[in-house]
């Protein structure tokens, strides 16, 4: 039986609260859907079916216990500050993240929006945007580049924990919560990432980067982790991944993106003080054009530190609508990916003995992985599950990366020159006055 392109509906329900029927007849549905099944609040799993057998599949997820929340008082979570970047070119997108993040289940949290806008229109929008949400402290990243607008956000905050979302999501109003309490429940933790679920599958492209990219790790977990690497090479660039009954998997420190994506991570601020941000040469807004994320959680790994992954931190994201902004994306991974792993070679020259050993053997996995889902196997009558140009795609982005990242450096390099230059007839301009 073939697997549907869609449309699905993706349906939120609480096994333990929610009645299946109640929910579906309350509900603008599709005859096939997505099930995001959780337990308090907690995704799960997700069922993909049809209306008519949702009951049956479902009636096998009854046995499915949650991760365990920690009973952390609110006085007991950390000053925490998110961080939304945004270019404001999607204006009712952009209000109702910030009604989002505004409705938040947290004690007082600093909500920055950074506007990386690199000039304001005459008919600028955002003063009236701002003005309905007044929680809101908007801050200014003329520099292009989602890296030097998150690294402006972490200038700017005040929380001992610094939370980055897109301005493209929906954000759950416990997901802070979830981030704010495991940081408490694990002291030793740098980093925590979280669950990013899709918030609606209306056309193929949206199917199809769900079934390839689902949570943007291609492996979904609903089950708490911890990673951490090793201390000396060649166990510097192998992650360990252990969740609450002990260790499940090791993987590549190249693999990190496994454990989460920029939308949906939060950092203690003095981490990314230590490791000075993120590297500007990377990010959106660059030619690099991504990667800045998996490269903090890449160098946060080598340099000792421990990131959490947390299902209980739930966001929903807005995938490409269309197939062709889908396969430009998935080129645009392959690129990125490989500026990261050159940006990390310019940063310490000791990832070449990690990539030599690991890399291989990483690649290997990844197209065999892939074209194994391509053809269809684990899948649904022996059906692809989505269409081997995607993977094809990424993999001819590969050769761009490094001559990408070294054209993205040089530019930063001019700007900061740039910049040093200014400084300098200013500072002549006041000495001469």
């Amino acid at each position: 039986m073939k697997r549907p392109a869609g449309p699905y509906s993706v349906v939120d329900l609480d096994l333990d609260l929610d009645d299946l029927e109640q929910t579906l007849a309350r509900t603008s549905l599709h005859e096939e859907l997505w099930v995001v099944a959780r337990r308090r609040g907690v995704p799960q799993a997700i069922v993909e079916t049809t209306r008519d057998a949702a009951a049956g599949d479902l009636a096998a997820l009854t046995d499915v216990g949650t991760s365990p929340l920690d009973e952390v008082a609110d006085a007991e979570l950390p000053r925490a500050t998110v961080v939304v970047c945004s270019i404001v070119s999607r204006v009712d997108d952009l209000d109702r993240c910030l009604s989002q993040i505004d409705a938040l289940d947290y004690p007082d949290p600093e909500l920055l929006l950074v506007d990386n806008r690199p000039t304001l229109p005459d008919d600028d929008p955002l003063p009236a945007l701002l003005a309905r949400h007044p929680r809101v402290r908007a801050v200014r990243a003329a520099t292009p580049g989602l890296s030097a607008a998150r690294n402006v956000g972490i200038r700017a905050a005040t929380g001992e924990v610094v939370a980055f979302t897109d301005d493209d999501v929906f954000v759950d109003p416990g997901w802070l919560k979830g981030l704010g309490r495991r940081f408490v429940a694990q002291p030793d933790l740098d980093a925590v990432t979280g669950l990013i679920l899709p918030f609606e599958l209306e056309t193929p492209a949206q199917v199809y980067f769900e079934r390839y990219y689902g949570g943007f790790a291609g492996v979904r977990s609903y089950r708490r982790l911890t990673a951490r690497a090793g201390r000396r090479l060649p166990g510097r660039a192998r992650i360990t991944v252990r969740d609450d009954t002990g260790e499940q998997r090791r993987i590549a420190i190249y693999g990190a993106g496994a454990l989460g994506a920029g939308a949906n991570m939060a950092f203690r601020r003095s981490t990314l003080v230590r490791l000075h941000g993120f590297d500007e040469s990377l990010g959106l807004g660059t030619p690099a054009k991504g990667g800045e994320d998996l490269a903090m959680l890449m160098r946060l790994l080598w340099s000792g530190g421990v990131v959490g992954y947390e299902p209980a931190a739930v966001i929903a994201h807005r995938h490409r609508v269309e197939y062709h902004e889908l396969t430009s994306q998935m080129r645009f991974y392959g690129l990125g990916y490989a500026a990261t792993l050159t940006a990390l070679v310019c940063r310490d020259p000791r990832h070449l003995i990690g990539l030599a050993l690991l890399l291989g053997p990483a690649l290997r996995s990844f197209v065999v992985g892939s074209i194994q889902r391509a053809r269809g196997v684990g899948g649904s009558g022996g059906e692809p599950s989505f269409p081997r140009e995607l993977w094809l795609r990424e993999l001819r982005g590969l050769p761009a990366g490094p001559w990408a990242f070294l054209r993205s450096r040089a530019g930063e390099r001019a700007r900061r020159e740039a910049g040093r230059g200014a400084a300098r007839e200013e500072a002549e301009r006041a000495g001469a006055g």
